[in-house]
């Protein structure tokens, strides 16, 4: 009689998720990425801080540092979702952030007129910085994260996508607000040509940013059902997950570093400010 009851217990605990091999092994290789992109971002501050000055061509480190943070975006959303719906979304976000990026380069619609310079780097065609659709990549997928997170407590609302999509593209804007100073005026990775429109913040007018707010939704509305967890259960049960918020937040405060050494202090407060406020909500949510 016990012989089925041991067997059975055997069974349980080695398809429970704290011994499960694969488990282990996804956990390792995310907190292997993670260090090693947090290693760049150190490469990436060391020069913009203390002016030291690295070998090699200049502008290496922001190139790793882009590579690293979207490998260990995409090896974190792999331990929620199959490999397949991983690399069919990220495929979807850089063909159309990258394609819409195109032909901004070429129409200055519908961000306006800018023109990358060569610390950009290569370009695809001679018209797309290669970055950008990596970059693109990162973006979504972290601001999606950060969303969820600030969300948590609301999961189970009949309109809960919706509002993941809403506050997905407000991140994004807000992130691409944080990155136009640190991007345009302290890197100079693009430049933004005169306009007759008025508002401006970073050098980039306000349709850069009206642009950035129609590409997140139309990438959303084609990457959405590959990020959506079948499995309601597992989705349900499963711990708050702060990955994206970090990201988000150490992203923002490069960003926040570099436009400090510029003395643009308009820029640095905004970063702080919008730093604290989206941490502030998404541990509001998470610890809901």
């Amino acid at each position: 009689m016990l012989a089925p009851v041991r067997m059975k217990q055997m069974l349980q605990s080695k398809s429970s998720p704290g011994v499960n091999p694969s488990g282990r092994l996804a956990g390792a290789v995310h907190w292997l990425t993670s260090g090693f992109a947090l290693a760049c971002l150190l490469l990436v501050l060391g020069p913009l801080l203390l002016d030291l000055h690295l070998p090699g061509k200049p502008g290496w480190p922001e190139a790793v540092l882009v590579f690293a943070v979207m490998l260990t975006s995409l090896v974190w959303l792999a331990r929620q979702l199959p490999l397949q719906n991983v690399l069919l979304a990220a495929g979807i976000i850089a063909l159309i952030g990258g394609g819409i990026h195109t032909i901004g380069a070429i129409t200055a619609i519908p961000f306006g007129p800018f023109s990358y310079t060569d610390s950009a780097g290569p370009r695809f065609f001679n018209t797309l910085a290669w970055p950008v659709p990596l970059l693109w990549i990162i973006v979504i997928l972290n601001s999606r994260g950060v969303a969820r997170l600030m969300l948590r407590p609301w999961r189970r609302v009949r309109n809960y996508g919706f509002w993941v999509i809403g506050i997905t593209i407000a991140l994004t804007v807000l992130f691409d607000l944080a990155l136009e100073p640190f991007a345009a005026a302290v890197k100079r990775y693009w430049l933004w040509h005169p306009t007759r429109l008025p508002l401006k913040w970073g050098g980039a007018p306000v349709t850069n940013y009206l642009g950035w707010l129609v590409t997140a939704l139309l990438i959303l509305a084609f990457t959405t059902p590959a990020l959506i967890d079948k499995r309601r259960r597992r989705a349900a049960n499963r711990p708050p997950d702060y990955h994206p918020l970090v990201v988000w937040l150490l992203a923002v405060a490069l960003f926040a570093a570099g436009a400090a050494t510029r003395q643009l202090w308009p820029a640095v407060v905004y970063c702080v400010a919008v730093g604290l406020a989206v941490a502030i909500f998404a541990l509001r949510g998470a610890k809901w």
